[in-house]
């Protein structure tokens, strides 16, 4: 699972008994080394499924991390692009890296539950972040970036179909949730990282219910399953715009 830049045995035990913020402060270094990091292919897809929509002026990255999204983003978007992340030691490793041509980039360390922004933003995209959210934390969440967004912006985040129930896959999700859940029963600061308590059809309904237009779209690099669904997906949740109502739709 980890290359051999990545963190050993320990580091890991170590960041897992710290907070979020501390752990993925002492992760920073060799994160990218890692598979909590977005693959290359999901991020490449999300070009061009984005390039298709766009072009876009202002982006954010929220929970930024070490900037895989904002390479994303530079690639979409004409104007600013804003990464934002609460963990400075993941900050200090996105200002360090060598990004590829594009706008300027500005990063700011800030909670994306209160986000310090105005509705300034055209796009917000998000990669990976969202088991760091309780269920009960995400309508906060969703009207915080409903808040940055401008009229008719967009909400963009990749969406990995679960593993079938029995499968090894989802025994090890399964596992890793259980364990997760005792650790913080004992153990202070918590560290929240679930991997199952994001699901699509209730992220929809909170998305809706924030006043979002949700719409769901394949990204056919990726194949279908077996049920005709598709293996990845791509979230779209659009602020409405003038004359605009709220709607959930989807699109596979």
């Amino acid at each position: 699972m980890f290359s051999p830049e990545g963190p050993r045995l320990r580091e890991l035990a170590v960041q897992a008994l710290s907070s979020v913020e501390r752990g993925y402060d002492l992760l920073a270094p060799k994160f990218d080394h890692t598979p909590f990091r977005t693959p290359d292919p999901v991020l490449d897809a999300t070009v061009e499924a984005l390039r298709r929509a766009g072009p876009f002026e202002a982006g954010l990255d929220l929970c930024c991390g070490t900037g895989a999204g904002v390479d994303v983003l530079r690639q979409v978007c004409r104007g600013s692009v804003t990464g934002v992340d609460f963990s400075t030691g993941m900050l200090t490793v996105a200002r360090e890296r060598v990004r590829p041509p594009g706008p300027a980039v500005g990063w700011v360390r800030a909670d994306a539950r209160a986000l310090p922004f105005g509705p300034v933003f055209d796009l917000v995209v998000s990669f990976g972040a969202f088991g760091h959210f309780l269920p009960r934390e995400l309508p906060g969440l969703f009207a915080q970036v409903h808040s940055v967004l401008r009229p008719g912006g967009r909400f963009v985040f990749p969406v990995v179909a679960p593993p079938r129930p029995g499968s090894l896959a989802y025994g090890m999700l399964l596992g890793f949730d259980a364990v997760m859940r005792v650790r913080n029963a004992v153990w202070r600061p918590p560290f929240v990282m679930y991997y199952r308590a994001f699901r699509f059809g209730a992220v929809r309904r909170e998305l809706t219910r924030a006043g979002f237009r949700v719409e769901s779209w394949a990204l056919s690099e990726f194949g279908r399953r077996r049920d005709g669904s598709p293996r990845v997906r791509l979230v779209v949740a659009g602020r409405a715009g003038p004359g605009q109502t709220a709607a959930g739709t989807v699109n596979s």
